[in-house]
């Protein structure tokens, strides 16, 4: 059949051809492809226009986004960001101080971690809402990884300068995903992976605070479910009931540390079993670069711990920062963030100082609380460091108990069975995820609920890659548009045509399969029409309007196709190529193997030339046969 398409092909007038690329070196094809990959929101485009000492100032401004809003700055803009900063130190000064303990870590180390980094975000973060301070999370990460190779209680110095290493390294991988604009890794985390693995995490930290709550003493140093149940069950009558805290600080966390601190101080409750924070430090943060550990064998320990906590604190600060940046109808750069993230944790572990990111119940008081600017961060700052210069004496009779309550009511606003109901709903998939992260955390540990949210993640992607969708396309009556026939019911298939869609690329990873698959449409359809009594399949039509682009084993795919098609006497027709495509169909010859009048623009006009050549043949046929009829009857 192929050499009749081909000479009744040449009579056929097309609307409009594919053209071929014209060829570019390769210096720029792959210049083009590198700025796309790691520059797609072209940060240099500011600096175009600029010279000499303005490009300097620009510069600055990049890197530093405090020059660029500080002259514009106003005293309404001061006034609003007094009043959050003031708020969200009330919130931060307790929680810094509870997270610093489920960290494992000395208490003063929560409001050292909240003086010097936010001071840092301040001059080079772009969000205006984030508040800055440790997160519960990356807490217990630390806590989780750390104490599998060092006990806080046995080594605290050496557990201390650990966990200075390891926010060291954090900070630099950080800054080095922002510099090399390598901020994509973070997107492997994706919104289901992130709700599972948080809400998880918050469940694990509740449980956790039930040794504080409940006044036990031999706590169990596992995060997951079975043995922190095991380790209450067994000690339940040990527990020295302290729970009405829970509810004081449910209302206010700081009005809690203060209302707690007096009753224990009036009733010497600390005589009597219950645990307080102790003495606490006065002055501010003592430099730590000389507590660094950056010799084996401890080193590979903090390295891994850092790189594991520094990309979830990534992904939460990021999200957190879009979120309200969002609300506010303004944009932030992510690979700015990261290296504003990285800045303030280098800082940070060079000034005693464990890991920070921005959470979100501290920017949702931020926000709420109706700030304008970071400076509300510089103005909490300033709370922290009149508070570490003269009121730490203050919080020593502050029951961990207390701290213990105002870590749940905070993280219980992480679980969040909302978002985990919404993606049932939309993608059960996606569901299935969140779910995994969330038992990975809860009945193994946090490393393997991480973990195993990743490696769903990438299946995930894999898949799609691996496994695209293929679906035979139908015209939409009274129309040239063709599209899926099980979305559109009324679209109507082309006798002796068989259109199909390729919704991906098609690279080596999924070669085999589209071949496969196309094969099996062909066999289907034919089958279809033999026992429909129908006329028989003549063209297979590809459209690749979805294909943006194909390597060497696809390009492979693509003959192999050809050549099984022509064993079938089948004509393999092409529609909507792209630029990329049509280039390597091109210079691997496989386009002369196809035949370039069997590329069309478009699916209708690829049907419309497929129709005109069947009818044209048939209708051939018809008159050669009439003719032999009348010549016999004549006889």
């Amino acid at each position: 059949m192929g050499n009749t398409d081909a000479a009744y092909m040449a009579g056929v007038e097309v609307a409009h051809r594919v053209p071929v690329p014209t060829p570019r070196p390769f210096l720029d094809t792959f210049c083009s492809n590198l700025k796309e990959t790691f520059f797609p929101d072209d940060p240099f485009r500011q600096f175009k226009q600029e010279k000499g000492g303005r490009r300097a100032i620009r510069a600055l401004q990049y890197f530093f986004p405090i020059f660029e809003w500080a002259p514009n700055y106003t005293f309404n803009f001061f006034r609003a960001d007094l009043i959050a900063g003031i708020t969200i130190a009330s919130l931060a000064i307790p929680q810094g101080i509870s997270y610093a303990k489920l960290a494992n870590l000395p208490p003063i180390l929560g409001l050292y971690s909240s003086f010097v980094p936010p001071l840092v975000y301040a001059m080079m973060g772009s969000s205006k809402d984030l508040a800055v301070g440790t997160v519960a999370v990356a807490s217990l990460l630390l806590a989780s990884m750390l104490g599998k190779t060092v006990s806080a209680k046995e080594e605290p110095a050496l557990y201390l300068h650990l966990a200075f290493t390891a926010t060291f390294f954090a900070g630099v991988l950080q800054a080095s995903l922002g510099l090399l604009r390598l901020g994509f890794i973070v997107d492997f985390l994706s919104h289901s992976t992130i709700v599972g693995f948080m809400g998880g995490a918050a469940t694990v930290v509740c449980l956790q605070q039930l040794k504080g709550i409940l006044g036990l003493e031999h706590f169990t140093t596992n995060t997951d479910l079975v043995s922190v149940l095991e380790s209450v069950f067994s000690q339940v009558h040990q527990s020295k009931r302290g729970s009405l805290f829970f509810w004081l600080s449910a209302a206010a966390p700081l009005t809690s540390v203060i209302l707690g601190s007096l009753v224990v101080y009036f009733s010497h409750a600390e005589t009597h079993g219950v645990e307080v924070i102790g003495h606490l430090t006065k002055g501010l943060n003592p430099p730590s670069l000389t507590k660094l550990t950056l010799s084996p064998p401890h080193m590979m320990v903090a390295l891994k711990t850092g790189m594991v906590t520094g990309i979830i604190a990534l992904a939460e600060g990021i999200a957190v920062g879009r979120s309200f940046a969002m609300f506010k109808n303004y944009h932030i750069d992510g690979n700015k963030e990261m290296i504003a993230f990285g800045a303030m944790n280098v800082a940070g572990s060079l000034t005693s100082c464990y890991l920070t990111t921005g959470p979100f119940s501290r920017s949702a008081v931020n926000y709420n609380a109706g700030c304008k600017t970071a400076v509300s961060n510089v103005v909490m700052a300033l709370a922290v460091m009149i508070t570490l210069l003269f009121l730490t004496p203050l919080f020593h009779y502050t029951p961990l108990v207390v701290l213990a309550s105002i870590i749940i009511s905070a993280m219980l606003g992480l679980i969040d069975y909302e978002a985990a109901f919404h993606l049932w709903k939309v993608d059960k998939i996606d569901f299935c995820v969140c779910i995994g992260a969330y038992l990975g955390v809860v009945f193994g540990s946090v490393e393997i609920g991480l973990v195993t949210a990743v490696m769903v993640s990438i299946l995930r992607v894999l898949l799609f890659i691996a496994r695209p969708r293929m679906t035979m396309l139908g015209n939409i009556p009274n129309s040239m548009a063709y599209r899926r026939m099980d979305q559109y019911p009324g679209a109507q298939s082309i006798p002796g045509v068989l259109v199909l869609g390729i919704d991906a690329p098609i690279y080596f990873a999924n070669a085999n399969y589209l071949r496969e698959r196309i094969s099996r449409w062909i066999n289907e359809e034919e089958d279809r029409l033999r026992v429909n009594g129908k006329t028989s399949l003549h063209y297979v039509i590809l459209d690749m309007g979805a294909v943006s682009s194909i390597d060497t084993s696809g390009i492979s795919m693509m003959k192999e196709t050809k050549k099984a098609l022509e064993r079938k006497e089948l004509q393999l027709v092409l529609a909507n190529p792209g630029s990329e495509v049509m280039k390597k169909l091109d210079s691997s010859k496989v386009l002369e193997t196809i035949g370039h009048d069997w590329i069309f623009l478009t699916v209708g006009e690829a049907v419309g030339a497929c129709n005109f050549i069947l009818h044209t043949v048939k209708t051939g046929n018809l008159m050669e046969n009439g003719g032999v009829m009348g010549l016999d009857s004549h006889v």
